[in-house]
C-alpha cells in the first residue's frame, strides 16, 4: 500500500495545479487530482498538470475526481441532450485523465439530496449506463470506481452489491468518513468492494461525527490497514480532508506522516 494526498484536500484554497505542486512539495509520491472546474476538463488543463507533475519528483497521479453536481448525475438522465453533454464531459475528463498517467475514476453518479423522497432504483437503467462509463473509460485505460457517498445512490453496500456482478469492470472507492455519515461501518463497504476496490480516502473524525485531519480524531487507521491488507488490497490510501480541518500546510504533514506511522505498526504485528 502507499499513502498519499488528494488535491481536494487544498480545495477551494489553492487551485488544483497548484495544489498538486504543493503535495509534491510535502514529500507525497501519489496523489488523486480533483478537478474543480469544468475548464479543468481540457485537454490544455492536462498540459499544465504534465508541466507541474514533471516538476516533482517521484510524483503520480493514482486516480481523477469530477465535481460530482456539474454533470455526474445526468449520466443517468433520460433526458438524451442531458445525458449526451454529461457522457461528453465525462470522456473529457477521461482524456485528461490518460493525459497525466492516472488508471482510475473516482465516481459519485448520482444523487439523494431530497432528504423526504423516498429512492427507488431502476437497476437496469443504472447497470446498463454504467457499463457504458466503464466501457468508455476503458478506451482512455480508465477503471471507473464507484465511491460509496452518504448522500449519492451508494449509500448503503447493498447497493454495489446488487450491481457489481452484472457491472464486471467496475471498480471501487472506499471513503471511510462518508461510510461514518452513512450510519454504516467501513467494514461493510470493504466486503462488498473486495476484489474491486482501487483506491481508499482517508479522513478522521471525533466521537460526535466533526472531521478532522488523521491523528486528531478517534479513527483506528493501523485496524483499516490491517483491515485492507487482509482483503488483499495494495492500492494508495489517499488522505482527502477538508481545509476546515486545518489552517497550516505543515498540519498535513504532519497527518501524513501520523498515517505512514500507522501503516506500518499495522505491516508490523
Amino acid at each position: 500500500m502507499e499513502t498519499g494526498i488528494s488535491t481536494a484536500s487544498f480545495f477551494p484554497r489553492l487551485y488544483t495545479e497548484d495544489a498538486l505542486t504543493e503535495i509534491a512539495s510535502l514529500g507525497v509520491n501519489v496523489s488523486e487530482v480533483f478537478f474543480a472546474s469544468r475548464c479543468e476538463y481540457t485537454d490544455e488543463f492536462g498540459d499544465v498538470l504534465l508541466d507541474r507533475l514533471a516538476r516533482a519528483e517521484n510524483m503520480r497521479v493514482h486516480s481523477v475526481h469530477a465535481l460530482t453536481n456539474q454533470f455526474e448525475p445526468e449520466l443517468y438522465s433520460l433526458n438524451d441532450r442531458a445525458y449526451g453533454d454529461a457522457i461528453a464531459t465525462f470522456e473529457s475528463v477521461c482524456k485528461v485523465a490518460q493525459k497525466i498517467g492516472a488508471k482510475n475514476y473516482t465516481f459519485h453518479g448520482a444523487t439523494m439530496l431530497k432528504k423526504a423522497v423516498r429512492y427507488s432504483f431502476n437497476y437496469d437503467l443504472i447497470t446498463q449506463r454504467v457499463n457504458i462509463l466503464c466501457d468508455l473509460a476503458e478506451k482512455y485505460g480508465v477503471t471507473l470506481c464507484y465511491e460509496n457517498v452518504h448522500w449519492a445512490y451508494f449509500c448503503n453496500p447493498a447497493f454495489y452489491a446488487a450491481i457489481k456482478d452484472r457491472c464486471p469492470k467496475l471498480g471501487a472507492t472506499l471513503d471511510i468518513k462518508q461510510a461514518m455519515q452513512s450510519g454504516i461501518s467501513w467494514r461493510d463497504y470493504l466486503d462488498v468492494m473486495k476484489g474491486r476496490l482501487k483506491t481508499v480516502h482517508l479522513c478522521d473524525y471525533d466521537d460526535t461525527g466533526n472531521l478532522c485531519l488523521p491523528g486528531k480524531g478517534t479513527f483506528d487507521f493501523v485496524a483499516l490497514y490491517r483491515a485492507l491488507a487482509e482483503a488483499g488490497f495494495d492500492g494508495p490510501c489517499l488522505m482527502e480532508v477538508y481545509t476546515k480541518s486545518y489552517k497550516e500546510e505543515n498540519e498535513l504533514k504532519a497527518a501524513f506522516e501520523f498515517l505512514k506511522e500507522c501503516e506500518i505498526k499495522a505491516s508490523t504485528r
